[in-house]
């Protein structure tokens, strides 16, 4: 991008921060330029700053909130947009992560459903991941929630008890 992009250098600042283990100032830094944004800024920003700040949540349904704020903002972005971040960016690329959270998000909250329909759109989008360490991660990620999301079937058909959790790192891009 030939013009320094303010909003998102702050994003990242905060995203630095939250990887630091620095949790509680990262929200209060992605709150802060969240309501600078918020409903009518740019949409890259919205969909980057979302899909973070969902980590950020204790509560499952606010972690669903921020992760379906991300998806609704993921829609509104270009490829010409992501490019101006960085070259190699497709928006289609978001979409495995995104689907993957929301899964992981409606597992938690016990709505198996919703779920395996989260599911199956982010494996409708892994064609757009890389071969590289973040495409394996989200790959992996998907087949430990895909079979969480199995066992309490199967479970049940062999008589057992079966429990899930959410899988780890799952919303981590």
């Amino acid at each position: 991008m030939t013009t320094e992009d303010r909003t998102m250098r702050r994003i990242e600042e905060a995203i630095a921060l939250q990887h630091a283990g620095d949790t509680g100032s990262a929200r209060q830094r992605f709150t802060e330029i969240w309501d600078e944004i918020a409903s009518d800024g740019d949409p890259f920003h919205r969909c980057v700053l979302a899909h973070y700040m969902a980590d950020l949540q204790q509560d499952p349904r606010d972690e669903l909130a921020w992760d379906l704020r991300a998806l609704e903002a993921a829609g509104s972005v270009t490829d010409e947009r992501a490019e101006q971040h960085h070259a190699s960016l497709s928006i289609r690329g978001f979409y495995p992560s995104l689907h993957l959270n929301l899964a992981a998000d409606h597992h938690k909250l016990g709505d198996t459903g919703q779920a395996r329909t989260h599911l199956a759109k982010a494996r409708q989008h892994l064609d757009a991941l890389k071969d590289d360490g973040y495409g394996h991660g989200i790959r992996a990620a998907i087949e430990r929630l895909a079979s969480r999301l199995a066992e309490p079937e199967e479970a049940a058909g062999e008589g057992r008890r079966a429990g899930g959790q959410a899988p780890a790192g799952a919303g981590s891009p």
